[in-house]
């Protein structure tokens, strides 16, 4: 009788000890606060964390996983919901999660390369190689150390404005990894690294994946740093019924739910005020519907106030903002480089264009940091600063070199010049020295060409390059345009020949970077030049007519700007072009060749008026000096493209090579408006004066003889842009269609 009376005792104790708390909460206890993973339906933690900030509690604690540690650990760094919504609300996910780098940042060989191909694969020893994840999280890792740098510093996660931890899973061994101390920013990459999506974080010699697999929502780890009371933000799915399941990641997601929501079945029950956002309609990549998550995250809170309600609030002085403050400019004391074996430290240096007892603003340190990651020599890149008296930084930055050496690419291309093309590509880095790279386009279809060039890329000091191409296309052209000579030539009834054009051309130079963003090439040149048809005969044989078989070498001089955005769409940038070639052989000529020098320049600036519409304004010209007896590297203008080879033009309203002459100018406007992503409508206009002398007979500055103007729609793809233009000429009175597919090489 008397144990029943214990028995009994001890029960009412313990349901009156609960119904107290469930109605009143202790003296002052201490609150944490729980933030599952989820991907984009994380963003709900961002609304649940405004309506806590608008009661004005005290957090005392905060755990997260994955994109629960992201939004809690800068939470727990001082940002407050509101500030962590309006950081959201601007940026581009897509750019952040597919590591899409600024063009601006990569050097003009590896940006031709980004503008080249539309598949690049590791492919050594012989073996096509698959990349271990879409994405080495630079972009996530760089958007969080700019964020948090104001608590770099801190070690201890105890000793930010509230204490934090997050988790992450051992991939060698699934075992759960609690990281409460080290670099923060780092970290919370780690505890977001979903696999297949982000490459695995080294921490401690760890390999480290998103803490999703193995603890989702670490309530009891939470408890167990003294709370009682927690609260909880949920974002995790539910089960999918069958006609959901339509894809192998659907049946992927729906396996590793099994687990998580089983869990989830006795963590929500342990959860003091349990806040579940509707998130049914949302995916992990669901960022561009962030509002409205976030406004359902605030919705789900709401619906929890009478409980948020009876916390502790906190006091004035605990309101912090200074681990918010943005740093515009950082002083350098000094660039420490660690990990480097194959690349030296000039090389990592020239790559940052960063100098020790230097300011910087904190947007050239993070160009530097891109141009570095562009390079592909590096598997992981982590830096950290290190606090100086003077409120300057030493910087130290840590590198992984990529094992990787060799890499296939791939493109595919269509366009009214050379027709069909298929593009293989070798490319292989520390061939004969460790910062060189050398590379092989080999292109098949209707005009089969290739394209060699070797790289020792030295930065800021001269590197050394070779440059080797053999291109061909044939093209029916007006006659008139090749001859001139009746008593020669035969012409009579034809008004347009089929011409084969040959171009072999090898060239070695010496390049350099100045101001950051100019590079300066010089050299020499070999050009063997054939332009023959078959529609003539010569008048001694039935063999094809030759108008041109020669060998020239000149030296050659060259400085280019290119600050545009994007090659093929361009919403802001600059873009500058000179080219000097100076001929002194000709094997046609022998001895009596006469020099003649060929200079031309194209420049333009790009720039929006809206985040829909840009325009492009652009102007180039040229000319020749000296003799002008020979007329095959003369300026011809027609058609639509890019990457022409030796002095072909691209003009609308026109066809290829339509118009020629030894000098020109040209004028170019277009307007390019983004109805949807990735999706174009432009508007384009060109003016130009072309033909021999121009500058010497004032006709360069009159008003145009030939126009042409076009209306176009274009597409983004991973192929490269696909394109269609109708074109119309004031002067022939005629129209002309161009068309492309792919990257243009």
């Amino acid at each position: 009788m008397t144990y029943r009376v214990v028995i009994l005792t001890f029960c009412l104790l313990a349901l009156f000890s609960a119904q107290a708390q469930d109605t009143l909460p202790l003296h002052n206890p201490k609150v944490g606060l729980v933030l599952s993973g989820g991907g984009a339906k994380g963003l709900a933690h961002i609304g649940a964390l405004k309506v806590i900030d608008s009661l004005g509690l005290k957090i005392d604690y905060i755990a997260g996983t994955s994109m629960g540690a992201i939004v809690g650990g800068l939470y727990a760094s001082g940002y407050s919901g509101k500030q962590l919504d309006s950081l959201f609300s601007v940026l581009d996910f897509d750019k952040i999660i597919n590591d899409e780098l600024p063009r601006s940042s990569k050097t003009f060989y590896e940006r031709d390369n980004t503008d080249k191909y539309a598949v690049k694969l590791p492919f050594d020893n012989f073996k096509i190689k698959l990349p271990s994840a879409l994405s080495k999280g630079h972009n996530v890792y760089s958007l969080l150390m700019e964020l948090l740098t104001q608590v770099n510093q801190i070690k201890d996660f105890n000793k930010l404005p509230i204490p934090f931890f997050c988790i992450a899973t051992n991939a060698e061994n699934g075992e759960q990894v609690v990281l409460d101390t080290g670099d923060l920013a780092q970290s919370l990459l780690a505890s977001g690294a979903l696999p297949s999506v982000f490459q695995p974080v080294v921490i401690n010699n760890e390999v480290l994946i998103d803490g999703g697999v193995v603890n989702n929502y670490p309530i009891d780890e939470l408890r167990a740093k003294g709370m009682n009371v927690i609260i909880g933000v949920d974002v995790q799915d539910g089960l999918r019924d069958r006609t959901q399941l339509a894809s192998a990641p659907d049946v992927l997601l729906q396996i590793n739910n099994f687990r998580t929501i089983n869990d989830m079945k006795l963590k929500a029950d342990k959860t003091d005020i349990y806040i579940k956002p509707d998130i049914e309609n949302f995916n992990v990549v669901s960022f561009s519907d962030g509002a409205q998550i976030i406004k359902n995250g605030v919705e789900a809170a709401n619906n929890r106030l009478e409980g948020l309600s009876r916390l502790p609030k906190k006091e004035r002085s605990q309101v912090s903002k200074f681990y918010t403050k943005k740093i515009d400019s950082i002083y350098i004391g000094e660039m420490h480089v660690k990990g480097n074996e194959k690349y030296t430290r000039a090389y990592i240096l020239g790559k940052l264009k960063i100098k020790n007892g230097e300011r910087v603003s904190y947007k050239d340190f993070q160009e530097g940091m891109n141009r570095l990651e562009a390079t592909n020599n590096f598997d992981a890149i982590k830096y950290r600063f290190i606090k100086l008296e003077d409120n300057g930084y030493d910087i130290i930055t840590e590198v992984k070199e990529t094992k990787k050496s060799t890499f296939l690419k791939l493109g595919v291309h269509y366009d009214d010049l050379y027709k069909s093309a298929a593009l293989v590509n070798i490319t292989k880095k520390r061939l004969l020295a460790k910062n060189d790279v050398a590379s092989l386009d080999f292109i098949l279809g209707d005009n089969v060409r290739y394209n060699f060039e070797y790289l020792i890329d030295r930065g800021f000091y001269w590197s050394l390059g070779l440059k080797s191409r053999y291109n061909q296309f044939d093209k029916n052209i007006n006659s008139l345009l090749l001859i001139d000579d009746p008593v020669v030539f035969d012409a009579s009834g034809v008004s347009k020949i089929d011409v084969k054009l040959k171009d072999f051309t090898n060239q070695f130079y010496v390049q350099t970077l100045f101001l950051r963003d100019f590079a300066l090439a010089m050299g020499i040149e070999h050009k063997n030049l054939e332009i023959n048809t078959e529609t003539l005969s010569n008048e001694e044989s039935s063999d094809k007519l030759n108008f041109e078989s020669t060998n020239f070498i000149s030296l050659f001089g060259n400085l280019k700007l290119d600050t545009y955005d994007d090659k093929y769409f361009p919403k802001k940038g600059v873009y500058f072009n000179g080219d000097l070639h100076i001929y002194f052989i000709s094997s046609d000529q022998g001895s009596n060749f006469k020099n003649f020098s060929i200079a031309q320049a194209n420049m333009g600036y790009a720039f929006s008026v809206t985040n829909k519409l840009a325009f492009n304004l652009q102007t180039s010209g040229g000319f020749k000096i000296g003799d002008t007896s020979t007329q095959a590297l003369d300026f011809a203008l027609g058609g639509y493209g890019n990457d022409f080879i030796n002095n072909f033009i691209p003009f609308l309203g026109y066809d290829y090579v339509s118009l020629t002459g030894n000098s020109f100018v040209k004028a170019f406007a277009s307007a390019d408006y983004e109805v949807f992503k990735k999706h174009h409508i432009t508007l384009e206009g060109n003016w130009s004066n072309i033909d021999d002398n121009i500058f010497e007979t004032g006709e360069w500055f009159t008003l145009p003889d030939y126009r042409g103007y076009a209306l176009g729609y274009g597409v983004e793809t991973f192929l490269g842009p696909i394109q269609v233009k109708y074109s119309y000429s004031p002067e022939q009175k005629e129209s002309t269609w161009f068309f492309n597919i792919g990257f243009w090489f």
